[in-house]
């Protein structure tokens, strides 16, 4: 899942200081999940965007919305008729909502009301933990099914580093060390010689942080 956290409430402010009507639209799904974009967070944004317009000594007309997934096109046209009506539009989904919004409605300003920041799983209520660092190169059948990208602090592939102690991190003692825990997991399922296969650098220009790359489509069977 997606997670992502709300933007302070200052800065939406600084995003909309020169529109009179806003939209606010929801997702429905990672976003609401998360409680960082779904129908309660958009009606609560939108009376503390008003308040902070009406501090300033002027109006500020909020309407909301809620669309089962922004990421997907299909449900992009059922707010057409409300986008007519305002000035810009905030999206409280991931980055990838805000631009399918954007394409969506090319002659209105879609402004991001959120900070994408993690591919995760929830480990109890209300927290998550990057779990994913969507690589584009899985190797999870090598390594127990705990991936050393993600939960490794050096990303490393044939590790451990020899900073590890106690299975814990160098660089944060608190955390277990992926290779350890990588270590247990073969153990405890009898595929221990996967740890002396060596694995290849890494294809970095599949990783998400290289840059630009061309656009990869799958079409689903």
């Amino acid at each position: 899942m997606i997670i992502a956290k709300p933007k302070p409430v200052a800065k939406l402010v600084e995003f909309t200081e020169k529109f009179d009507k806003i939209l606010l639209v929801g997702c429905g799904g990672c976003a609401s999940v998360c409680a960082a974009g779904g129908e309660k967070e958009a009606a609560e944004l939108a009376v503390a965007l008003r308040h902070w317009r009406q501090k300033q000594g002027s109006a500020l007309a909020v309407s909301t919305a809620i669309i089962t997934r922004q990421c997907d096109a299909q449900y992009l046209d059922s707010i057409a008729k409300q986008v007519t009506r305002v000035d810009a539009v905030i999206s409280l989904a991931c980055g990838v909502g805000v631009q399918f919004l954007a394409e969506c409605y090319a002659g209105k300003p879609v402004l991001p009301g959120l900070n994408t920041v993690l591919a995760g799983g929830a480990v109890q209520a209300g927290l998550w933990e990057e779990r994913c660092g969507l690589c584009g190169n899985c190797m999870l059948h090598q390594t127990g099914g705990i991936c050393p990208v993600s939960r490794c602090a050096k990303s490393i592939q044939n590790g451990p580093c020899g900073g590890s102690q106690h299975g814990k991190c160098e660089i944060n003692p608190q955390m277990p060390c992926a290779w350890h825990l990588i270590y247990e997991k073969l153990l405890a399922t009898n595929r221990l010689d996967l740890m002396m296969q060596y694995r290849s650098p890494k294809d970095w220009s599949k990783e998400h942080s290289v840059g630009a790359k061309p656009v990869r489509k799958k079409v689903l069977p």
